[in-house]
């Protein structure tokens, strides 16, 4: 599940809106409703992020909040270490190869570090 999968799951449960329901609003299919919640799609579009968040309700800092999470919910990561430091590369890769096993108190900690200001 993607960042964006999990809010819009939790939208749905919070206003007792079915998939059906919100996929004919915004004039998608259940199907990739579903599969955008599951991480099986890649980040939504902009229009369909604006018609979701139309569809709840949502403004200011809710809404800002649902796009900045479509933005960071793209399943299939593209890391490009072209010119940097082949211990930058050798991350990437060790990353990558290793994310799946990762318990998830290690991954938050690893985010709790990215996100530290420079």
């Amino acid at each position: 599940m993607t960042p964006f999968g999990l809010r819009l799951r939790a939208l749905r449960d919070q206003h007792g809106v079915t998939l059906s329901e919100l996929a004919a609003a915004v004039h998608v299919s259940p199907a990739y409703l579903s599969a955008l919640e599951h991480g099986k799609r890649g980040r939504p579009s902009a229009g369909l992020v604006h018609q979701v968040n139309e569809f709840f309700g949502l403004i200011w800092d809710e809404a800002e909040e649902l796009v900045r999470l479509a933005r960071i919910s793209h399943p299939r990561v593209v890391v490009d270490t072209s010119g940097l430091s082949p211990r930058a590369t050798e991350l990437a890769n060790q990353l990558a190869r290793r994310i799946r096993d990762l318990p998830e108190e290690r991954v938050e900690a690893l985010l709790q570090e990215l996100n530290k200001p420079g």
